[in-house]
């Protein structure tokens, strides 16, 4: 028997060979993306309530009326868009299954995505299992801001889609208005889509508003918009996200979702469709975050890393030049062992491993849990 590998390039990614380690050595896991501290205790309760009231079986294949519904007055709310809850919202088991099915509905051998690097490491593989080509995009560093030129002169004849994340994981980076008309003037007239994603709606800081797709109808009618309600509400184990399109591309994105997934998980379907009508919920989200990611911002002046600025996401980066010439993964491996504080090297966000001596590391954290680990930080170098 021979099998031929679907990702023949493909490991242990590097979110798990970390956070093992750091389970091995007991560090302190600042890698991976998940709160340690409680969701909000009256979602929880929902979801006890949801069960014991007997919402246990299959909800229907698109997702639940009610939440579809209650996602449409949210983007209504937010976004002045109007969105059909019955056509054009899917419920899915976390906003990675969205952006996989996207990919899945409109890639064709050889057609060609345009990634923008560093990125989520699901971006790439997503992309090559459906037989298409990464094109890779280097974003602009320091700051991580999109060359747009680049991304112009990245378009072919193959280019079927764009794919764009605000705000960005790892970098924290957030897209503005003059990035959405410079995304405008390449996509128009042309028969490219976009997959945008949102999974950090909520998690934007300083004031800056979320240029989300959903507020540009020109740009929504070719996109897939793809969010998780893990990220925003500290549930990340619950795998509960949706995707938003256009009906035309939404029937077809149904297609697929119905013989992987077809139904998700009943009773927080329930439960964040009643959640949702209690808007400072999510409106208050960004605030509680931004103070996070300040907390953490001033612990980390006692070290001798330099972060780098973070607009939103769990996530800041920070150079560790002034301690060490070491490659980011060695780095990150060594810091783990010897000063039990687990990061994420940067270089695993770029498929060929662009090393600038980046570390990510995660703050939405306990407020003790921040600070025993820069405790820990500060006796690097």
């Amino acid at each position: 028997m021979h099998l031929s590998p679907k990702l023949p390039k493909v490991g242990t990614n590097i979110f798990t060979i970390m956070s093992t380690l750091a389970t091995e050595v007991g560090a302190i896991n600042l890698g991976q993306g998940f709160p340690d501290y409680p969701m909000d205790e009256r979602l929880h309760k929902l979801v006890a309530k949801a069960m014991a009231d007997g919402f246990n079986q299959y909800a229907p294949m698109p997702g639940l009326p009610q939440l579809r519904q209650a996602i449409a007055d949210k983007i209504a709310f937010l976004y002045g868009t109007p969105v059909d809850p019955i056509n054009e919202i899917t419920i899915t088991p976390g906003g990675t299954y969205a952006i996989y099915t996207a990919f899945t509905t409109i890639l064709e051998p050889g057609d060609e995505v345009i990634v923008l690097e560093p990125c989520y490491d699901s971006y790439v593989p997503n992309i090559e299992i459906n037989g298409g080509i990464a094109v890779l995009v280097p974003l602009k560093v320091p700051g991580y801001g999109v060359d747009w030129e680049a991304v112009k002169n990245a378009v072919t004849e193959k280019t079927k889609a764009i794919i764009i994340n605000s705000p960005h994981n790892p970098t924290g980076a957030v897209l503005g208005e003059e990035d959405i008309m410079a995304l405008r003037e390449i996509v128009s007239g042309t028969g490219i889509y976009i997959v945008s994603d949102e999974v950090y709606e909520h998690l934007i800081f300083d004031g800056i508003p979320h240029q989300s797709i959903l507020k540009y109808p020109d740009l929504l009618e070719r996109s897939f918009v793809c969010f998780s309600f893990g990220k925003v509400y500290n549930c990340t184990g619950w795998k509960q996200g949706y995707a938003v399109a256009p009906e035309h591309l939404m029937k077809e994105f149904r297609k697929v979702h119905q013989f992987n997934c077809f139904s998700c998980f009943t009773p927080t379907q329930v439960a964040l469709a009643e959640f949702l009508q209690n808007r400072s919920a999510f409106l208050e989200l960004s605030s509680e975050l931004q103070a996070k990611r300040d907390y953490f911002i001033k612990l980390m002046s006692a070290t001798r890393f330099s972060l780098q600025s973070s607009y939103g996401s769990y996530f800041i980066c920070g150079t560790y030049e002034k301690i060490s010439d070491e490659a980011d993964r060695d780095f990150s491996i060594r810091i783990t062992k010897e000063f039990g504080v687990a990061t994420i090297p940067v270089s695993a966000f770029y498929q060929n491993g662009k090393d600038d001596k980046v570390v990510r590391f995660c703050f939405s954290k306990k407020n003790e849990t921040l600070e025993q680990a820069v405790e820990r930080l500060m006796k690097i170098g």
